[in-house]
């Protein structure tokens, strides 16, 4: 007696609707399905319609190359396609997918309607689909491109609908799905609508700074840097934010790979730590990233919504992006203000001619105050800045660097004024110079005529024997003398103001038991090196001699970072001829 078969081939409305569980999600799903498909189709202007969060309607319009009745019909098909001919193909597809890949799993599960027309001529065709089967087929009037209609999406599987968030939820998240394809198709317009009311109106622009001014404002795209960069193959392109305008709320990020949106945490993670020492380890800056790899280097198909990759050579890519954002952060303060560096020869050499002997510790009397506030564009963030008339009416050829508060540095420049903080210039220079020597650089230290003795609790006596190989090639030499004691012999020559005794035993109890800052280095070089940054750096309150002031900005300007200490704080701002003079209400 035969036995009933158990296993059965589905019915292609069936089997439609189980794709569509892959494809289709939520409203938002639909939107990017079909305006990628209008992108692959060519268009130039792209129209998206929604109700109801895109739950009773999504429209989609566009002037794309449009198909003819066969092509249609054939696009409701499932795995029909005319981007594919090969399997190796699927390696090398270029477009967004494959015209119509998703609309037989859309239509299986709404009320569906596709019209278009062709742009090489002849008829239009008009294809009427309720849950997956068509109910008409008619000729139709239209203008080159593609209309598809899609009405009361899951109303055949209420168990899927019922799942869909509010409305004002599908709006915005179909809303970010357009923001994603109108940051990567600058060539294109966008207009979005929600129940009759324009969120999105969007031109072609030539830029991605552009296209940021148009979504979020010329403010915000004011705030970033353009990157461009090219080796091995790989180039990194885009937009990232200067450090100064990051915000603790976290910044826009978004990555692309061939003209393709994609998630990955990982690559985020490198944009962050090419970030490192320049912002705050809480702040997560704006970056708009535009990845090209060679034609097989990156595989868009391990994912059912393409909305992951995987790289051939993922370290390749990943060191690309850390190299082109660091280098990028490193010419922000560097070499603008280089070119603006102090007119004239440095005044380290030239004796103090404007006031008495040893007067030059002196701060300015506040005989003329420069009242300035934080601004939107070259920042000017000191409550009040005090300038000596004398100073004030002297060729800037032969003013030079001021020290006001006891902690702020003024030099004049051509391109105006910076004021520099000492205390986190010098945590930059000490920083640098720390990791140098980790990586071979010599350093100068001196043996101790009379030996410093410190007696630690357990965790810090354990953290200096553990470091005490890295700290020797600081400069620091030490030896355990019981009961938790150490005598250090030798400390390094950082400069005349250090406290080795002082800043040994901050660094020590800091590795031993951790801080915001050494927590967030990537290894224990850098734990150390911002550690004794920190702690050795002059501080506020210290005055300075003329020429420590000219020393200290010639050799932050040396750094690779000078615009930002350890701790992501700027180190200098500008006040520049145009914030002046608006300032003085002369603009």
């Amino acid at each position: 007696m035969d036995v009933e078969p158990r296993i059965r081939i589905l019915a292609d409305h069936v089997a439609n609707q189980i794709s569509a569980g892959e494809v289709v999600e939520r409203p938002a799903s639909v939107v990017k399905e079909l305006v990628e498909n209008a992108l692959d189709a060519g268009a130039r202007s792209i129209d998206i319609e929604l109700r109801n969060g895109g739950k009773t309607l999504i429209r989609v319009t566009d002037d794309g190359e449009g198909m003819g009745r066969a092509d249609a019909l054939l696009a409701l098909d499932r795995h029909a396609t005319s981007k594919i001919r090969h399997v190796e193909d699927l390696a090398s597809v270029a477009s967004f997918g494959f015209r119509g890949e998703a609309l037989p799993s859309i239509a299986a599960v709404s009320r569906f309607e596709l019209v278009t027309s062709p742009l090489a001529g002849g008829p239009g065709t008009e294809v009427r689909v309720e849950s997956g089967r068509i109910l008409s087929s008619n000729e139709a009037a239209r203008q080159p491109g593609t209309t598809v209609t899609v009405r009361s999406l899951f109303h055949s599987v209420p168990a899927r609908a019922k799942f869909l968030r509010k409305s004002a939820a599908e709006t915005r998240a179909a809303s970010e799905a357009v923001v994603l394809l109108a940051l990567v198709n600058l060539p294109v317009g966008f207009r979005l609508t929600s129940n009759g009311r324009e969120l999105m109106n969007l031109a072609p622009v030539s830029s991605p700074a552009d296209r940021v001014a148009e979504l979020w404002g010329a403010a915000e795209a004011a705030g970033l840097l353009a990157i461009d960069r090219e080796a091995a193959g790989i180039r990194v392109a885009g937009l990232i934010q200067r450090p100064d305008e990051a915000k603790p709320a976290g910044g826009r990020r978004y990555l692309f790979v061939n003209g393709r949106p994609f998630r990955d945490r990982a690559l985020l993670k490198v944009v962050d730590d090419a970030y490192r020492t320049t912002v705050a380890s809480d702040l997560r800056p704006s970056v708009f990233l535009y990845l090209g790899v060679p034609a097989g280097g990156v595989d868009v198909n391990v994912h059912p919504s393409k909305a992951q990759v995987r790289f051939q050579d993922e370290d390749a890519v990943y060191a690309a992006v850390f190299e082109t954002v660091r280098s990028r952060l490193a010419d922000i303060t560097s070499t603008p203000v280089l070119r603006e560096r102090t007119v004239g020869p440095s005044l380290a050499s030239q004796p103090d001619v404007e006031s008495p002997a040893g007067a030059s510790d002196r701060t300015p009397p506040p005989q003329l105050a420069l009242f300035v506030s934080r601004a939107e564009a070259d920042s000017a963030v000191l409550e009040q800045v005090s300038l000596d008339p004398a100073i004030a009416d002297r060729d800037p050829a032969r003013s030079g660097p001021w020290q006001i508060q006891d902690a702020y540095i003024l030099m004049p420049t051509r391109g105006g004024l910076l004021v520099i903080d000492q205390h986190s210039a010098h945590e930059r220079i000490l920083y640098e110079q720390t990791m140098q020597r980790f990586a071979g650089a010599a350093g100068e230290s001196q043996r101790l005529l009379f030996p410093i003795t410190l007696r630690l609790s357990p965790p810090e006596y354990s953290a200096a024997e553990e470091l005490a190989g890295m700290l020797r090639v600081l400069g620091f030499e030490f030896e355990g003398f019981g009961e938790r004691t150490l005598i250090v012999h030798a400390v390094p020559l950082l400069h005349p103001r250090f406290d080795a005794e002082a800043s040994l035993r901050a660094v020590i109890h800091e590795l031993a038991h951790g801080s915001e800052l050494v927590n967030s280095a990537r290894n224990q070089h850098e734990r150390i090196a911002k550690s004794l940054a920190c702690k050795a750096a002059i501080k506020a309150g210290q005055r300075l001699a003329r020429a420590e002031m000219q020393d200290l900005v010639d050799r932050l300007f040396a750094t690779e970072l000078p615009g930002h200490d350890v701790h992501g704080r700027p180190t200098v701002l500008r006040l520049t001829p145009n914030e002046l003079a608006r300032r003085f209400g002369r603009s």
